[in-house]
């Protein structure tokens, strides 16, 4: 409930204070159990994001550092966001995605692992495509442009969804035992991550 009072109330929010061109809305799958890639700029763009899944909930991977933050850990945990710590290999956050996927809901993930200070995309980590073979999910990739940086009132933003791509599209073998999954695979995860970034780079240039 708290979720989807929250997303209707931010969606109001962003249309007042933006000029918020959404793209690509019909490429929302109907059903979750998929992984949603979007870049970083922004701590506001999880609530960018949202504008363009309205069939299931997304579960953003957060920063840990934000759940010891009074206040804010309670929301964000009502929001569905779940902790993970950064340059640790956190299995216990990739055992939480995991299961995300599993109950065909939305895994939110930003694979630069940090934000872009002026908006390009910088380098991917391999953690998704890591949690895409061990799933065998999907990736639904989104990228949002703020067309001013400052983000001023009435300031164009750009938010571009793009067509569902299949583990086999990255080049991707989902394991057979998502549980026992071969994490060996490095050249394999390596080459997903270049694809997946060359495709929302591809993505991030529509509409502008």
């Amino acid at each position: 409930m708290f979720y989807a009072i929250a997303m209707r109330a931010v969606n109001l929010l962003w249309h007042i204070w933006f000029r918020l061109q959404i793209n690509g809305r019909e490429n929302e799958p109907d059903q979750g159990g998929y992984i949603l890639a979007s870049n970083h700029c922004s701590a506001i763009d999880p609530m960018i994001v949202c504008q363009g899944v309205r069939k299931t909930y997304i579960h953003f991977m957060a920063k840990a550092e934000l759940f010891d933050i009074p206040v804010l850990k309670h929301v964000i945990r009502w929001l569905k966001a779940f902790p993970v710590s950064r340059g640790s290999g956190d299995m216990s956050a990739i055992e939480t995605a995991k299961q995300v996927i599993r109950d065909k809901e939305v895994l939110g993930l930003f694979p630069e692992g940090t934000r872009s200070k002026d908006g390009q995309l910088l380098r991917f980590k391999s953690g998704l495509a890591l949690i895409a073979q061990q799933t065998g999910a999907p990736v639904l990739p989104v990228t949002i442009t703020y067309c001013d940086p400052k983000k001023s009132f009435r300031s164009r933003v750009v938010v571009n969804y793009g067509k569902l791509v299949t583990c086999e599209e990255l080049g991707i073998q989902p394991a057979e035992n998502a549980d026992t999954a071969d994490l060996t695979h490095a050249r394999q995860l390596k080459e997903a991550t270049r694809t997946l970034h060359g495709i929302m780079e591809e993505l991030k240039t529509q509409n502008l």
